[in-house]
């Protein structure tokens, strides 16, 4: 994307005023965007980006700027004006480029841009009557398909430099069911780092049913119960509470403002001895996956907890230097229009033996939350809220009626050491997760799982 003389140039001119660090990230980037609603197609976008972020280090201050362009002479004055910043001079300089490797390939068999638009349509179509047809309490579908072919070129001062081509699918569907006042909503998404042959993995008539299951069988649904009760926490999207109360808390810039409670823990007991957690880039073909980070380290795998010991944070390039940690692949950053920070990318808790219907057999009274909704958490403390969309009463070692309006409260560092049995059943779900005003793909994944006991808030009377 940018020649070799060219690149050095840059990071040559970065250098020059003092700077300790400079870095490009270019990036090329096409996407197209389709929702239907009400069995039309209500929006249809496409876009192309191109441009490339700078980046340099004078001490502990990091200073940045961004051109939505490649050409030479633009880039070369951006780089005088970025440099200008400091006042000085340096003996650095970049002689020679090595390319940076990586273990993590993939195989793209059908390209978005070579889909064509009709066959794009005929998804979200399939996709909207196979809902209807599931019940006639259906009353709204919504569908969104996304796709993008991106290109990405890294190189810093310190002489390395990575190039990767990226391509990624994306679909939810969201399900509105009513019967009589009562209205429910059902939501489900598959994503992958993948072209087309996304719905190879799952056929999106499956999701549009899984969607719209969800939406009928809270149709009725009773009053939750309140109070501490046992708590199953469901396969793969389960997850999203360790992801948000925990894991957060596991990223190197909250360690390094003091803003976790996980500070100075590594080698200590966190969690119960049944809990492995685990942050993994190299998992092919998955929504958080990626053969560099947004910084040209190789993805990697990360023990983050084992057996109940933290193992390690999650490291971008600053924060591994700062805290004397080998990097772990996890600087990540929206575009080349932001500062790559440590960010998750698919974190989840791994399996163990048990078998997840004997989970339910072993509990008298409790909940069992199959899916959540929003929720609201203190990174600094891992306190949490969440709402259960998708959830059921467990009486005598059954699942029974469907409960509305619940909460779950509690504490994530507290619950890792309340997780009693981690079943076998692990499964991963996609999503979006927003951090420093950025938005980046990451999974989410976990067996079945229970907890001793959460605090539920309902509306029993």
């Amino acid at each position: 994307m940018i020649e070799d003389r060219l690149t050095k140039e840059i990071l040559n001119t970065l250098l020059r005023n003092g700077a300790d660090f400079s870095e490009i990230f270019a990036q090329r980037r096409v996407f197209n965007n389709l929702r239907l609603e009400d069995s039309k197609i209500e929006n249809s976008s496409s876009g192309y980006e191109l441009g490339c972020g700078l980046r340099l280090w004078v001490g502990d201050s990091t200073f940045y700027a961004y051109v939505d362009s490649l050409e030479k002479n633009k880039l070369l004055n951006a780089a005088k004006v970025l440099g200008s910043a400091i006042n000085g001079s340096s003996s650095l300089k970049v002689l020679n480029l090595t390319e940076t490797k990586s273990s993590y390939n993939t195989n793209i068999k059908k390209f978005p841009g070579k889909v064509h638009p009709g066959s794009k349509k005929n998804t979200l179509e399939a996709v909207d009557k196979s809902s209807r047809d599931f019940s006639s309490t259906i009353i709204q579908v919504t569908s969104t398909l996304s796709d993008a072919e991106e290109e990405i070129y890294i190189a810093n001062s310190y002489g390395a430099f990575s190039f990767e081509k990226m391509v990624k699918t994306f679909l939810a569907v969201n399900v509105v069911a009513r019967k009589r006042k009562d209205v429910r909503t059902g939501y489900k998404s598959l994503a992958r780092t993948s072209g087309y042959e996304a719905f190879d993995f799952k056929n999106p008539k499956s999701l549009a049913r899984e969607a719209s299951k969800i939406a009928v069988n809270m149709l009725g649904a009773v009053n939750a119960p309140v109070g501490e009760l046992p708590v199953v926490l469901g396969p793969a999207f389960g997850g999203v509470i360790f992801h948000e109360a925990c894991g957060h808390g596991l990223e190197a810039d909250a360690i390094l403002k003091d803003a976790s409670v996980f500070k100075d823990k590594i080698g200590k007991k966190i969690a119960s001895d049944v809990v492995t957690a685990v942050d993994d880039s190299t998992l092919e073909y998955h929504w958080g996956s990626y053969k560099f980070d947004d910084e040209g380290c190789p993805s990697s795998k990360t023990v983050l907890i084992k057996d109940g010991i933290l193992q390690s944070y999650i490291y971008d390039l600053r924060t591994s230097k700062k805290l004397g940690a080998k990097q772990t692949g996890n600087g990540r950053r929206q575009s080349f229009r932001h500062v790559p920070v440590p960010r998750m990318s698919n974190t989840y808790i791994e399996s163990r033996d048990e078998d997840s219907g004997s989970i339910i057999k072993s509990i008298n009274k409790g909940i069992y939350a199959r899916e959540f909704a929003g929720g609201a958490v203190d990174p600094a403390t891992g306190d949490f809220v969440f709402g259960i969309s998708e959830g059921y009463l467990i009486e005598n070692g059954k699942i029974s009626f469907p409960i509305s309006d619940a909460t779950l409260i509690g504490n994530g560092p507290d619950i890792l050491k309340k997780i009693e049995v981690v079943a076998s059943d692990l499964d991963f779900a996609p999503g979006f997760c927003g951090k420093s005003g950025q938005s980046i793909s990451n999974e989410v994944g976990q067996p079945t799982i229970k907890v001793s006991k959460i605090t539920v808030g309902g509306t029993e009377n």
